[in-house]
């Protein structure tokens, strides 16, 4: 394999790698934590979404002018 074919790829994405892990090995507690984790990313997420929704309305409104 030629060494610019690896670093052309693109790494996978966390989210692929989260979404097989293997969560029979985590206890409750470890279940708790990243069930926590994800809830906070998603409000995180929805909140760059609204933001980015608004932007995106703003420059709209201004170039539809």
């Amino acid at each position: 394999m030629d060494p610019e074919d690896l670093l052309s790829k693109r790494p996978e994405s966390l989210l692929a790698q989260l979404v097989r892990e293997d969560l029979d090995r985590l206890s409750v507690d470890e279940l708790r934590a990243r069930i926590d984790a994800l809830e906070a990313e998603i409000v995180r997420t929805r909140t760059r979404l609204d933001r980015s929704s608004a932007f995106k309305s703003i420059a709209d409104s201004l170039f539809r002018k």
